[in-house]
């Protein structure tokens, strides 16, 4: 004798396409359902024929009540399960600057498209943590600071699809392999620069840009010359990083030390502690960077590189700050901003020994743009990873014998 499971009040059916079985998003389907107390019933699955063919799954999924069905729905969307009788997007007119109803809808790095005007349109600028804006027929991600009166918003979970990143097949993620192996110590460094320098390659082929986010460890550890070079030989579109990157790479080419040590030895310079006020101070005196590299008072490092090439470069402040530098910005808001505007159409970031600004960045990017992020410490790389940037590889070593490695690799090629 059988007994017939009595089905949960709430019910509702999703589907999901793209590479659901390599990529392990079918069985994350399966575990999100039942971690909201749910059960779920597969209607149809249509396994790709070949490795360019995406698999199709609908899924009937029940929820002992509404609250639950949302979270269920919640953590599906981010799967990218659509409901199957998926209507427009619900949307909500802004009241008040800043102020976005409770129910709004926050965003992932992953892509995603919302239901409007009875047909599917891609959200643009895709960042995590924003909001959906609709205007004039497009859909935008935009931030909680940015929202204004009178803006449309995207509420609830109707009407939203979200495309996360499957597991590639091209020639470009094989340059990528060193993904799979994790966040190591024990992995060779010429490989991950061999690695890093292909990317290097194929973004620039693709017409994309290559962003560095580098800390002062870059200058510390022998590093600057190397990135230089790099910007030199117009390997590098953009350098964001903070005044102390800035103010240490204006100390080594103009005293030779980095905090007060003498690059050439390793040994503390008498009265070296003041250099990096001096290098402050021959700035100012100068009227900027840009100045200081005209007038022949900055002949070398990673700035100079960035004056003379045209590169672009941010400098954000923070609170413990020396100076700052003329051209660092001590407005958050502006730096973001600003760092926000120089990765747009990025294909590849480099993060060198900065975790702060690695995280910051990791946050700003889509989830499509690579991050490989080095340093000496694991934790680093991990710490990225872990708030969301789940693109992000790890390569264990110090910062400035990668890009002594990366340099050399990418110039003699």
């Amino acid at each position: 004798m059988t007994t017939e499971t009595q089905a949960l009040p709430f019910q509702e059916t999703v589907e999901a396409k793209g590479h659901l079985i390599d990529s392990h998003i079918m069985e994350k389907i399966f575990d999100a359902v039942v971690a909201s107390n749910g059960r779920f019933e597969v209607e149809r699955f249509k396994i790709g024929r070949t490795n360019e063919d995406p698999s199709h799954l609908r899924l009937k999924v029940e929820a002992p009540s509404a609250p639950k069905m949302q979270e269920m729905l919640s953590h599906l969307l981010g799967l990218g399960c659509v409901p199957v009788d998926s209507s427009n997007a619900e949307l909500y007119q802004v009241e008040r600057d800043r102020c976005a109803p409770e129910n709004f809808y926050s965003t992932t790095n992953q892509r995603t498209e919302i239901r409007h005007g009875d047909r599917w349109i891609p959200v643009e600028n895709q960042r995590m943590d924003s909001l959906v804006v609709v205007a004039d027929g497009h859909a935008y991600c935009r931030l909680l600071r940015d929202i204004r009166a009178g803006d449309m918003v995207v509420v609830n979970m109707r009407g939203i699809r979200v495309v996360p990143e499957a597991k590639e097949r091209d020639r470009l993620s094989h340059a990528f392999s060193f993904m799979s192996s994790g966040i190591s110590s024990e992995r060779q460094v010429d490989t991950a620069v061999r690695q890093t320098a292909a990317l290097v390659r194929d973004v620039r082929a693709a017409g994309k840009r290559v962003i560095v986010v580098a800390g002062p460890v870059v200058v510390h550890t022998g590093g600057a010359a190397a990135l230089a070079t790099l910007i030199r030989k117009h390997f590098v579109n953009a350098v964001l990083s903070g005044n102390a990157l800035g103010v240490h790479d204006i100390e080594a080419s103009m005293f030779g030390t980095s905090l007060g040590v003498r690059l050439a030895d390793g040994r503390q310079q008498e009265h070296g502690h003041r250099n990096h006020m001096r290098a402050i101070n021959a700035i100012y005196n100068a009227g900027g960077v840009a100045q200081a590299v005209a007038s022949g008072k900055l002949t070398s490092g990673i700035l100079y590189e960035c004056v003379r090439n045209k590169v672009p470069f941010v400098l954000a402040g923070s609170l413990r700050d020396d100076g700052p530098l003329p051209e660092t910005v001590t407005d958050m808001c502006k730096a973001q901003t600003l760092y926000a505007a120089q990765l747009k159409d990025a294909g590849l970031v480099l993060c060198l020994g900065s975790m702060l600004h690695s995280i910051a960045v990791g946050n700003m990017l889509p989830s499509w743009v690579r991050i490989v992020c080095v340093d000496i410490n694991p934790a680093v790389a991990t710490k990225v990873s872990d708030r969301g940037t789940g693109q992000a590889v790890g390569v264990v070593t110090d910062v400035g014998l990668f890009l002594d490695l990366l340099a050399k690799t990418l110039v003699e090629a």
